[in-house]
């Protein structure tokens, strides 16, 4: 049965079912959607979760197999099969019509993750015999004429209510793109009181083109190891007026996730499985910076960094005597590997 992005929670919450396709290209309502399907697990008693990702040259009986296996710790089980944008080919079709097959014997609940299904593959023995048991979750991109009501839909759920020229101008700065929309809500979450309402003079103002483009920037420069930079980006945020808070989530983020990939390859997953496993998945041209950070970076530095995040959240709001933009600064510029002149004493601080 066919149900649209924003109705999937509504649809999961009356009946979890045994299959779930998420198909599209559009990251963002992509990733809501496998989420909520995996939330929904959780809700139902679904403990266990094995995740499947399939590349080139993939030996499709896999699914059978974990299909088959028997927990010890679990009697269901999600089964996640990525195939983002590989192509099933004609042993994966098979292989997940045999599954719809063997659905009914089973309280595993499987979730399909894609790329766009065309009207024909929706007429295939695979798609009918799963659709038939399950869900099909078709995301497609935001029709211009409703990015408004997105937009303002998006922001309430970030506890903020959006002006519908607000919304207007935040469209056409972010050129459709919903991430990049999302993350400027997000941004402004940060540094506005819950249930604020979001004018045109906070997009304008707020949320400068180049203003995101510097924060991006300073990112992408720790990453990198280009400490110079880091250092006179840090510094132009600074005598711009960015507010800190925003500096302080974007190195946050990056942060987390350089210790989910470290947390990945732990376990003995390659480094393209790992970027496929974020939130938002690392795309290709990322990737080499985010490599060459991991190495740069133990899990232990990174630990050091998070605990000293902590401490400049309470400096911003008034519960710590670190210096706040010197700590940023610090946090940046080790973060770029480098040390700034609070770095060595910074680490010591106990964290309330």
């Amino acid at each position: 049965m066919k149900v649209f992005a924003d109705k999937l929670p509504g649809a999961l919450a009356k009946q979890l079912p045994p299959a779930v396709i998420v198909a599209g290209d559009e990251p963002l309502q992509h990733r809501d959607a496998c989420d909520a399907v995996r939330a929904a697990a959780r809700e139902a008693g679904v403990e266990e979760r094995e995740v499947i990702d399939v590349e080139p040259n993939f030996a499709w009986g896999q699914l059978l197999e974990v299909a088959g296996n028997l927990s010890l710790f679990a009697t269901r089980k999600l089964i996640e099969v990525r195939l983002g944008r590989h192509k099933l080919g004609q042993e994966g079709a098979r292989v997940l019509a045999q599954y719809a097959e063997q659905m009914a014997q089973s309280d595993d609940v499987l979730l399909v993750s894609m790329g766009k299904l065309d009207a024909r593959q929706q007429k295939s023995a695979w798609f009918k015999a799963l659709d038939k048991q399950g869900l099909f979750v078709p995301v497609w991109p935001v029709d211009v004429s409703r990015l408004g009501f997105w937009l303002r839909d998006r922001a309430q759920l970030h506890g903020l209510q959006i002006e519908a020229d607000a919304s207007r101008l935040l469209g056409e700065r972010t050129e459709g793109n919903l991430l990049a929309a999302d993350q400027e809500l997000q941004k402004l979450a940060l540094v506005l009181p819950p249930n604020a309402r979001v004018t045109m003079t906070h997009i304008t103002g707020g949320v400068e083109d180049s203003t995101r483009f510097d924060i991006f920037n300073l990112t992408d420069a720790c990453l990198k190891g280009e400490t110079s930079r880091t250092s006179r980006i840090v510094q132009g945020l600074k005598s711009e007026g960015i507010e800190a808070p925003l500096v302080l989530w974007a190195l946050g983020r990056e942060m987390r996730t350089l210790l989910s990939l470290h947390q990945h390859l732990e376990q003995g997953q390659s480094f393209e499985h790992a970027c496929k496993a974020q939130k938002p998945m690392i795309f290709d041209r990322r990737r080499p910076a985010y490599q060459s950070a991991i190495q740069r970076l133990p899990m232990r530095r990174l630990h050091k960094l998070l605990l000293m995040a902590q401490r400049l959240d309470l400096s911003v709001k008034g519960a710590s005597p670190v210096p706040l933009w010197q700590g940023l600064h610090d946090l940046a510029l080790t973060l770029a590997g480098g040390r700034g002149p609070l770095a060595e004493t910074a680490w010591t601080y106990r964290v309330h």
